[in-house]
């Protein structure tokens, strides 16, 4: 518990480090839909497919422009109960992505990650993500950039059970999660690259269909002016519902399995 107690007091003290000095504000909606297809116990497919919209200086209504577009293929596995180690590889076509340095950037990307169920107890559950991502954004000349970024999660979960759709609870969730990058013409000279906290509800609607809704904000420092993100967030969430690449299999949720999609 005394580590549990440490991480979380990290990320509240570096979420309340902001500074507000010269900010832009910009409001976006952040949409994914996610498809899983268990091969086994330690085996998941993941397909997502999702799209960004942002508002700007000009226009703060966050459905002015669709900034990002992309799709990302998945695969997790599950060596043991507390963990899974995940790899992806995405195309995110982006333009006047509000961060990024020119009109726009196709990018092709790549990712490892580990999620860990750090704690677990009665209905609260904490599970920590590090992901290590490899971007190459195409430049105004058609080469690719490589940058790359690693980020670091807290997340927690709590079921409520007085909420129950067929026999699924209602969840909320929350997350701290920090970003450090690699410098570029496209992506800039930042070395921090944001700070995104999250708080939502996952609904189930029946058995492999559910609903995220959630907040999120994000601070993103930058010369001259800091950028900070206020997004209305949903995904849905189909589980199996890829085609039987082998014969159906329905496979038992572990300790780290909190539900959500990969974003």
């Amino acid at each position: 518990m005394k580590y549990v107690k440490k991480i979380v007091t990290f990320f509240l003290l570096l979420a309340s480090f902001r500074s507000y000095s010269q900010t832009e504000k910009l409001n976006q909606f952040w949409n994914e839909y996610a498809f899983t297809k268990d091969l086994s116990q330690k085996w998941v497919l993941e397909l997502n497919f999702g799209l960004t919209t942002s508002g700007s200086a000009e226009n703060p209504k966050m459905f002015h422009n669709v900034t990002q577009l992309y799709v990302r293929g998945w695969m997790h596995y599950y060596p043991a109960e507390r963990w899974k180690l995940s790899l992806f590889y995405a195309y995110f076509y982006n333009k006047n992505v509000p961060e990024l340095n020119q009109e726009k950037s196709p990018e092709l990307r790549s990712a490892l990650q580990a999620t860990y169920n750090l704690f677990k107890q009665d209905r609260l559950k904490i599970n920590l993500r590090a992901r290590f991502e490899d971007r190459h954004l195409e430049n105004e000349e058609s080469n690719f950039e490589a940058v790359a970024r690693f980020r670091f999660q807290i997340k927690a979960v709590y079921p409520l059970y007085f909420l129950k759709i067929e026999e699924n609870s209602t969840y909320l969730f929350a997350s701290e999660e920090v970003f450090f990058k690699t410098k570029s013409a496209v992506s800039g000279p930042d070395f921090f690259d944001r700070n995104r906290a999250t708080i939502g509800l996952g609904i189930p609607i029946k058995k492999d269909f559910q609903i995220e809704v959630s907040y999120a904000n994000e601070i993103m420092p930058r010369d001259p002016n800091n950028q900070i993100v206020n997004a209305v967030q949903v995904n849905l969430i189909f589980n199996n519902l890829l085609p039987n690449v082998i014969k159906s299999f329905q496979r038992t949720k572990t300790a780290v399995d909190d539900g959500s999609s990969g974003l």
